[in-house]
C-alpha cells in the first residue's frame, strides 16, 4: 500500500465514504456512522479520514459525551478490501494524538453481533487495541404468552398509564438510567436529558405504564415502568424500555418487573434492549431464552481502554 495520509473530516465525506464502505450492514452500523462528524471543541470531537493517493479508504472519530463523561467514544471504519492491513490501527494512533491533555484520555467502543454477522474482525480489532469488555447489551424479541398473565386483584398493586411528559415518569427514568450505568459507565442523566433523549415525541415514545405498590391516591409509588416506542416498521414489534424504581432493592421489585413484562406480551410481541447491568430483566430474559421463549436478535459488546488494566 502507498503511504497513508490523514486529514480532518469535511463536508461531503459521508457521501464519498458511502461509496467506499457500501450500505450499512445493520441499523446499528447506520447509527455508528453518524458518529463521523466535523471537528468541534464544545463538545469535543475529532474525525480523521485516511486516504491513499487522495482516495478515502477509512475514517475514525473520538468524541466526548456530556451524558457519559468518563470516556471518549471511538468509532473506526475501513473499506473491506483494506482491512487487516493496519489502516484502522493507524487511524486510532492518529486520533489519540488529537486528544488534548485537558480532555479525558480513556476510550470506549462497541461492536454488534447478529445471527448473520459474527463481527469477528471488529472483535479482533478491539482486542488488538487493548480494549476490555465493560458491558453486553442484547436486543430481544419476546413472543405473546411467554409468561402467564399477572393477577392484580389479590393485592393492592395497580397498573396506571402515564403521559410520556409526566414529571414523575421522567424522574423515574432518569434515576433508573443513572443506577444501571453507575458501575460500568457513570451517567449524568438529568430530568431534561431524560425527557429529551428517551421521552420526547421525536424519540418515538408513544405510551407509558407504571406498576404501583398501591393506588397513587393512597400514597402508592412506582415499582416498575414501561415506555413503548413506535416500531421501525409497521409489522415489527414495538420497542419497549422496561425498568424499575431504584429506590427499592432488586428483591423488592423483581416480581413487579416480571409482571410488567408479562402484561406487555400478553397479546403482542415486544422488543426489549437489555443490558447485563439490568440484573432483574437480564435474569428473566436468560430464563426465557433457556426455554426458547425469547429470541436474541443482536448482541452489542461495549469495551473500554481502562477495563483491561
Amino acid at each position: 500500500m502507498n503511504e497513508l495520509e490523514f486529514r480532518p473530516w469535511r463536508s461531503g465525506d459521508d457521501l464519498e465514504l458511502l461509496q467506499v464502505f457500501g450500505d450499512p450492514r445493520s441499523p446499528q452500523a447506520h447509527q455508528d456512522r453518524t458518529m463521523l462528524r466535523e471537528n468541534s471543541d464544545a463538545p469535543f470531537s475529532r474525525t480523521l479520514v485516511a486516504s491513499v493517493d487522495g482516495v478515502a479508504i477509512g475514517a475514525g472519530v473520538v468524541f466526548a459525551s456530556s451524558l457519559h463523561p468518563q470516556r471518549l467514544w471511538l468509532y473506526v471504519e475501513v473499506a473491506a478490501e483494506q482491512r487487516r492491513s493496519g489502516v484502522g490501527t493507524a487511524l486510532v494512533a492518529q486520533l489519540r494524538q488529537q486528544i488534548p491533555a485537558d480532555q479525558v484520555q480513556e476510550l470506549k467502543a462497541r461492536y454488534t453481533v447478529t445471527p448473520g454477522d459474527p463481527a469477528t474482525a471488529a472483535a479482533g480489532f478491539c482486542k488488538a487495541l487493548g480494549l476490555g469488555e465493560i458491558q453486553v447489551s442484547r436486543d430481544v424479541i419476546l413472543e405473546p404468552g411467554a409468561l402467564a398473565e399477572p393477577v392484580f386483584d389479590t393485592n393492592d398493586r395497580v397498573i396506571e398509564e402515564l403521559s410520556t411528559g409526566s414529571v414523575e415518569l421522567t424522574q423515574l427514568v432518569m434515576n433508573f438510567y443513572n443506577k444501571v450505568h453507575e458501575q460500568w459507565d457513570p451517567a449524568n442523566m438529568t430530568v431534561g436529558s431524560a425527557q429529551r433523549m428517551l421521552l420526547d415525541e421525536h424519540t418515538g415514545a408513544q405510551a407509558a405504564l407504571v406498576l404501583r405498590d398501591k393506588p397513587k391516591r393512597e400514597g402508592g409509588v412506582p415499582l416498575a415502568f414501561a415506555v413503548s416506542y413506535v416500531p421501525a416498521r409497521e409489522d415489527a414489534p414495538s420497542d419497549v424500555l422496561v425498568g424499575h424504581n431504584p429506590a427499592f432493592s432488586e428483591e423488592e421489585v423483581a416480581e413487579a418487573v416480571r409482571d410488567m413484562v408479562a402484561m406487555l406480551i400478553y397479546q403482542y410481541p415486544v422488543k426489549l434492549e437489555v443490558d447485563s447491568s439490568m440484573f432483574i430483566l437480564a435474569s428473566l430474559i436468560d430464563a426465557l431464552a433457556g426455554v426458547e421463549q425469547a429470541t436474541v436478535i443482536s448482541t452489542t459488546h461495549i469495551l473500554a481502554s481502562d477495563a483491561a488494566r
